[in-house]
C-alpha cells in the first residue's frame, strides 16, 4: 500500500508539474491595461469600467482595470510614469501634458491620444438661496474648483484667470464631485465646478434634495475665456438635464481623450481600439456621451497626435488622418 501510494504522489506531482509548464507562459502572455479614470462622483470611472470589461472580454491575453485617480492632470503623469498605461484625460491638459506646459512644469510627458470620449461642459453649481448669479461673484467667497490633480481643477482656474479673477480672491477647497456636492449641501461652500459630461450623479443627487442654480456666461465672458484657450469652445448646457435647471445655460466645453503612454506597442493599441469602436453600443448602455466615442471624432477633435496602432485602424476605415495628428 505504501508503494502505491508513492507513485500517486509521483504521478499527482508530474501532472502539477506538466500543468504548470503548459500554463506558465499562457499567464505570462496576459497584458494587464490600467485606465486612470476620476472619482466615482463623475463619468469617467463608470466609462472607464465600461471600457476594462468591453478589453477584457473582447481582446485576447488582456486584462484591463478602471482605477480610482485624482483625474485629467494626474492621468497624464501616471501614464507618462508607466504606473498606468490608459489615461482619462480633458483636451486641454493633454495639450498642456504633450507640451509640458502649465502645471507640467516645462517637462513634456510621453503620451499620445488614443481615442475621443464625449465633450465635458463647464457646470457652475450654486444653491438658488446663495443670490449668486453672475461668476465674478466667486470674489470673497468659499467654494470647491475640484480636486488637485483633476481637470475640472485646470479648466476652473483657467476660466478665472481669463476673466481676471485672481485665484487668491476665493478661498478654495479643492474638493471630488462628491464632495463638492456634500460641501453645497452642508453650506460649507457657496460655489461648486465641474467639468463633465451633462448629467452627471453628485449634480442629480443635489439636485434632488436641493434647488440649485448653474452659473451661466455671458458672451462678452465667453469670448474672454476662449481667446485665452484655444482648446474650449462656447455650449450650452441643455435645459431639463437637472432638476429646477429648465432653461439652457451658456458655458463652455472641452473635449475628453483617452491617452496611452506612447511607448506601447502598435498592436495593442490597434486591437484595444478595435475593440472600444465595434462595441461602442456596450457603452452607451452605461452613459450616453459614449455616443460621442466615435473613429470620425478621433481625427476631428484630438488635441495631441494619435498612437500609430489608432492610426493603423483609422487608415483600415478609410478615414484620413492629418499630418498634425501624426507622432
Amino acid at each position: 500500500m505504501k508503494k502505491l501510494g508513492t507513485k500517486i504522489v509521483l504521478v499527482g506531482i508530474i501532472a502539477l508539474c506538466s500543468v504548470l509548464l503548459v500554463s506558465g507562459p499562457a499567464l505570462a502572455r496576459t497584458e494587464f491595461v490600467s485606465i486612470g479614470t476620476g472619482g466615482t462622483g463623475g463619468i469617467y470611472y463608470p466609462y472607464g469600467g465600461g471600457v476594462a470589461e468591453i478589453w477584457t472580454k473582447h481582446v485576447k491575453g488582456v486584462k484591463a482595470v478602471a482605477e480610482v485617480t485624482g483625474a485629467s492632470v494626474e492621468n497624464v503623469k501616471l501614464a507618462h510614469k508607466g504606473e498606468t498605461v490608459i489615461g482619462e484625460v480633458m483636451g486641454d491638459v493633454a495639450v498642456a501634458g504633450y507640451n509640458g506646459l502649465s502645471k507640467f512644469n516645462g517637462k513634456k510627458h510621453d503620451i499620445l491620444s488614443m481615442a475621443i470620449m464625449y465633450p465635458n461642459l463647464l457646470q457652475v453649481v450654486t444653491l438658488k438661496k446663495s443670490g449668486i448669479t453672475d461668476i465674478e461673484q466667486v470674489k470673497g467667497k468659499k467654494l470647491s474648483s475640484g480636486s488637485p490633480g483633476s481637470g475640472t481643477n485646470f479648466m476652473a482656474e483657467a476660466v478665472l484667470k481669463a476673466l481676471g479673477i485672481p485665484l487668491d480672491s476665493y478661498s478654495d477647497s479643492r474638493l471630488s464631485f462628491t464632495e463638492t456636492a456634500n460641501a453645497l449641501r452642508d453650506g460649507t461652500i457657496d460655489v461648486g465646478f465641474w467639468s463633465v459630461g451633462p448629467g452627471t450623479s453628485s449634480i442629480l443627487d443635489l439636485a434632488t434634495t436641493h434647488d440649485i442654480h448653474i452659473i451661466s456666461f455671458t458672451p462678452e465672458q465667453q469670448k474672454k475665456i476662449l481667446a485665452a484657450n484655444s482648446e474650449y469652445s462656447a455650449v450650452d448646457l441643455a435645459g431639463g438635464v437637472y432638476n429646477g435647471v429648465d432653461q439652457a445655460v451658456p458655458t463652455i466645453g472641452v473635449w475628453n481623450v483617452m491617452i496611452c503612454q506612447a511607448s506601447l506597442k502598435e498592436d495593442l493599441v490597434y486591437n484595444l481600439v478595435k475593440a472600444l469602436y465595434d462595441n461602442q453600443g456596450y457603452l452607451l448602455k452605461i452613459h450616453p456621451s459614449a455616443s460621442y466615442t466615435t473613429a470620425e471624432n478621433a481625427v476631428k477633435y484630438s488635441p495631441i497626435p494619435l498612437h500609430p496602432g489608432t492610426i493603423k485602424y483609422l487608415k483600415e476605415k478609410g478615414i484620413a488622418v492629418p499630418a498634425n495628428l501624426m507622432p
